[in-house]
Parts: C-alpha cells; sequence; structure tokens
C-alpha cells in the first residue's frame, strides 16, 4: 500500500501556473527498501503544487509523524524563482502618544485619591480604610503617591490617634472650584450626551454603556439622578426586556453637524469662488476638500504615490452623514463604509480627551452599527487614529486632538483637573493658541 501510494504521487508530475516548486520526502521507518526506491524515482518526477492536489498530504510548517504507517512528512521549500516576497505590514508607532499613557498614570491617580478624600464625611480618610476604597495592591500605589506628593496630601495623627489623609489648604482651595468647572461642563454634557444618541441607530442606548464611558464623557458618577431628570425634554429613561435604555425625546438638526465639519474653512473646505482647479494631494495625505479628513502620518511612514493616489480618491469621495440612519446604506457601499469612520471620528470627538479604549468602542458595535472587524478599520486609517498597547487596555486616540503628547482643546472640567495636577509640580499645557493653561507649583 505504501508503495503504491508513493507511485501515486509520483506520477502527478509538473503542473502549469505553478507559483513555488516543493518536493516531499517520505521518510519510511518501517521500511528501507521502500525508502530507498522512493529516492531512485523521485529524480525522475517532481511533485509540483502537491498540497493543492493531494489534501491528504500534511504539508505543513512543521513535520508530522504518522503513527499507524510509521511515516515522517517533511516539507522542503525551494526557492521561487519568479515575483518577490509580499512585505509585511508594519503599524507605525507614535512614541508621544504612547508617552501620554505613561504621563497619566500619576495624574490618575492624584485625581482618584482626591476624589475618593472629598467623598469622606470628614473630608478626611484614614489610611487603614484605604485598602478598602482601592483594595490591597493597589494600596501600595496610592500610599507612593501620598508620600512623593505632600503638596496635595497631608497625613494627620500619632500619639495614639489612627493615621489619616487629607488635602492641603492649598489644594483643598482649588478643589472647592470643582463645582463651577462641573457648572460650565454641564450645557457641554448635555449636548454630547443628545448627539451620542443621535449618532445611533434607533436613538437610544443602554443606561449601562453610558456608565461604561461616564468618565471619558466627563459625567458625574450620579448622572443618573443629577443630570438626566434635569431635562425631561431631552431625555428619558425606559425599560425594554428588563435593560434600562436612555432614549432622546426629540431630534435637533442643528445639532447634526460633526467636529469635521465645524473646522474652520481654511483647514478642511476648498472654496469654489475662482473656479475649477486642479488640486493636488500633498505628501502628508491630507486634501482640501468638503468630505476630506485631517490626516497625520507617522514621522517613520513613507507612502508611495500609488497609496496617496487612493488616499485622494477616498479623501474626494463624498458620503451621507454620520447622524443619518445606518440601517439606509449598504454595508459593502464604499460611501458607507467612508461612513462608519466618520462615525468613529465624531464619537471620540464627543470624549473628553479624544480618546477611548478599544473595549469602550466595541461596545457600541449594534448602537452604531460598526464593522465587525473594527481594529482593522481603525489600523487602515493610521493617519486619523492611533492604537496604543500601553496602560492595562489598548487604546484609541485621536490623532487631530493632539500636538506631540498634549491635547490641544480642553474643556473645562480636565483645565479643573491640570490645576490641581500642576501641584505636584508638573507643567501642563494647553496647545489651543500656544499659551500655558496652568503654571507648575513647587
Amino acid at each position: 500500500m505504501l508503495k503504491q501510494r508513493i507511485e501515486g504521487i509520483l506520477r502527478i508530475g509538473y503542473f502549469r501556473g505553478s507559483e513555488s516548486v516543493c518536493a516531499l520526502q517520505l521518510i519510511d521507518g518501517r521500511s528501507q527498501k521502500h525508502t530507498s526506491w522512493f529516492f531512485q524515482n523521485v529524480r525522475k518526477f517532481h511533485v509540483v503544487n502537491l498540497n493543492k492536489f493531494l489534501k491528504c498530504s500534511p504539508l505543513h510548517k512543521t513535520s508530522i509523524y504518522d503513527r499507524r504507517s510509521g511515516s515522517m512528512w517533511v516539507p522542503v521549500k525551494h526557492k521561487s524563482g519568479g515575483g518577490r516576497r509580499p512585505k509585511k505590514k508594519i503599524y507605525h508607532r507614535v512614541h508621544e502618544l504612547d508617552r501620554v499613557m505613561d504621563l497619566q498614570k500619576k495624574p490618575s491617580l492624584i485625581l482618584q485619591l482626591k476624589s475618593i478624600i472629598q467623598s469622606q464625611k470628614h473630608r478626611s480618610l484614614l489610611l487603614r480604610d484605604l485598602e478598602k476604597q482601592v483594595g490591597f495592591v493597589q494600596k501600595w500605589s496610592f500610599m507612593a503617591v501620598i508620600e512623593k506628593y505632600p503638596s496635595i496630601f497631608r497625613v494627620d495623627g500619632g500619639n495614639g490617634t489612627p493615621p489619616s489623609v487629607r488635602l492641603t489648604d492649598k489644594a483643598q482651595k482649588i478643589a472647592s472650584e470643582e463645582a463651577d468647572a462641573r457648572k460650565l461642563m454641564e450645557p457641554i454634557l448635555v449636548k454630547n450626551l443628545r448627539k451620542l444618541l443621535m449618532l445611533s441607530v434607533d436613538c437610544c442606548v443602554p443606561l449601562e454603556k453610558i456608565e461604561f464611558i461616564e468618565s471619558e464623557l466627563g459625567l458625574p458618577n450620579d448622572f443618573k439622578k443629577s443630570l438626566i431628570p434635569k431635562y425631561p425634554e431631552f431625555f428619558t429613561v425606559k425599560d425594554v426586556n428588563g435593560k434600562a435604555y436612555l432614549h432622546l425625546e426629540n431630534w435637533d438638526s442643528s445639532l447634526a453637524v460633526t467636529a469635521r465639519e465645524e473646522r474652520p474653512a481654511c483647514e478642511g473646505v476648498m472654496h469654489s469662488s475662482v473656479g475649477p482647479r486642479k488640486v493636488r494631494i500633498s505628501k502628508d495625505g491630507n486634501y482640501q476638500g468638503p468630505y476630506a479628513f485631517r490626516m497625520d502620518f507617522p514621522a517613520s511612514f513613507r507612502p508611495n504615490m500609488s497609496y496617496l493616489e487612493e488616499l485622494e480618491k477616498w479623501q474626494k469621495m463624498e458620503f451621507p452623514s454620520p447622524y443619518l440612519n445606518a440601517r439606509r446604506f449598504e454595508a459593502k457601499d464604499p460611501k458607507a463604509r467612508k461612513r462608519v469612520v466618520a462615525v468613529l471620528h465624531e464619537f471620540l470627538s464627543l470624549t473628553m480627551e479624544k480618546r477611548m479604549t478599544s473595549a469602550q468602542l466595541d461596545a457600541f458595535h449594534s448602537e452604531y452599527l460598526l464593522p465587525s472587524r473594527l481594529l482593522l478599520c481603525l489600523i487602515k486609517r493610521q493617519g486619523m487614529f492611533y492604537i496604543t498597547n500601553r496602560g492595562a487596555r489598548s487604546t484609541v486616540f485621536l490623532k487631530e486632538a493632539y500636538g506631540g503628547s498634549n491635547l490641544i482643546d480642553k474643556c473645562p472640567l480636565l483645565l479643573f483637573y491640570d490645576k490641581i495636577v500642576s501641584l505636584s509640580g508638573r507643567r501642563v499645557m494647553n496647545l489651543h493658541g500656544g499659551m500655558s493653561s496652568s503654571q507648575a507649583v513647587s
């Protein structure tokens, strides 16, 4: 049987149109006679593209030992004579945005501890209760923050009194401004929450998903009680199959304008008052047109002419508004695919820091009819989005919102956070207008 199988393999011979030639060596562990017979005949025949015609042959990366026949299949690949090896696709890193995740570690601990202290009855937290609030592992990170920043946190106690931590007088003075910052944020939050619901296919989103991104939107922890009931003309909470949904009460066409469309005309819109004229796309991928997005490629990325030509076609292509119902469009339509990119762009624009974890984006898959291969969509548009694996979770950035490692435009709540963090001695910059948002306090 083994000899007949080998003979059948050898009779396959040559086949036209093959991309490569593979020689398959069959080493019989039972019979040297079969082995010698094989090597005598293998010189007369060549096995071409054997894997296409012999489905039972295990042509894999590693050799496989057949226990029944006592044989081992070893694929031997020969160098192809024609064609080039396809280039590996490289995802270019942006070190400035990777650095954002490193720089936000300490500030996030400072702000979290500040919130915990302020939530206590006497604006003071016993150190022995810190573990109950943050857990045993995180407790040591917070203890290091308390020790490192005495300008923000003060430890009291001793002489029989259990040690506790509270904010310093200077930090408490700045912390008292949070109410004013929250008041300034309220109309922004209401507007963004309405736009978030307008982006969805049914103008409603499960309340638990909004809670999942409440810190990214800047919502207070008790927004279900403090914010939503104040605006019954905009929001209602309805129970659908045992799950609470936040519904939009009325549609406002004036809000159906994307952040891309709100950019100044000089940045992205081509005026045609002079008459029709040919506009060439620049090497950085930016094109002045009504349907174009701002591109910011990494310094190590060198696009060729064919890539720029395809990008120019994509930038010129018109697409439906992200605020139109996604069910009206075919998913395979190129215009609908570009609309999905616009939805992701607008969704990230509604967040405070113009970034969100990939898990948070994927949570809205059914509400926004996002593509099943969302990660591939983000990687393909690396001029607009950047994915970093720094931190506990992968994070998606909207690149145009950042200048280096700094957020360009900051909302009132982020400016308030910067004041708290500035007490640690870190200088925080706001690039809008080239001015510093806060000065370092030593």
